[in-house]
């Protein structure tokens, strides 16, 4: 049963580094996953990235 939590949070911390990559935000991606898990990865990968913040 270890075994399933810790593929869990490792699942939890590349969600969040996908968000990231997609400009968005890391950890509420994080938070979504610990509760969706591959359900978050799917939608983060069919998501379109967000237009990156505009400098003024």
């Amino acid at each position: 049963m270890e075994e399933y939590f810790v593929g869990w949070g490792t699942l939890t911390l590349i969600n969040a580094g996908l968000a990231q990559g997609k400009n968005r935000s890391g950890l509420n991606w994080f938070l979504l996953s610990i509760l969706l898990g591959p359900v978050a990865t799917f939608l983060i990968v069919v998501l379109d990235p967000l237009p990156p913040p505009s400098s003024t």
